[in-house]
């Protein structure tokens, strides 16, 4: 006859680890990824130092970022001139958790679960560098409110 045996103590397990703060995601669209939606993005890549993933798309995507777009981030200190518009895919949604529309309309998919945000601000298309400056000084006000939001300090 055998004998029943004794359970044996669990193996000590490795106490847990931190685990890294996740990363937000935030994608910014616009109809022609030229403008806006650049703007918002380097803005976010900038002030955000690394810490929020950040995407740009357009649902009709254009064949070159703004000329007057990329003096006026320039004159901020940001150089978008190696941008280049593309296109909007249901896999960018899907990946984001913040989806910030600006002017894209119904064009934009929807799934549940993402917050999103629609910044009615002009389109700076056909204007010059004097009509773009006061979108893009009000991009990085709602930049800086979204980064408080999102309780990211900004990266100096």
């Amino acid at each position: 006859m055998t004998q029943p045996q004794t359970p044996r103590p669990a193996a000590p397990t490795a106490p847990a680890q931190p685990s890294e703060p996740s990363v937000p995601s935030v994608l910014f669209v616009c109809v022609h990824n030229a403008g806006r939606s650049q703007m918002a993005a380097a803005f976010l890549t900038s002030l955000a130092g690394g810490r929020v993933q950040v995407r740009s798309a357009g649902s009709e995507p254009a064949e070159a970022v703004n000329p007057a777009v990329v003096r006026a981030m320039t004159e901020a200190g940001i150089d978008i001139s190696h941008e280049v518009p593309k296109v909007l895919t249901t896999e960018a949604v899907q990946a984001s958790e913040v989806v910030i529309t600006m002017g894209c309309g119904d064009t934009c998919p929807f799934f549940p679960g993402k917050r999103y945000l629609d910044w009615e601000l002009p389109d700076p298309a056909g204007g010059g560098v004097d009509a773009v400056r006061p979108i893009r000084d009000e991009i990085e006000q709602r930049i800086r409110g979204l980064l408080a939001e999102l309780d990211i300090p900004v990266h100096a």
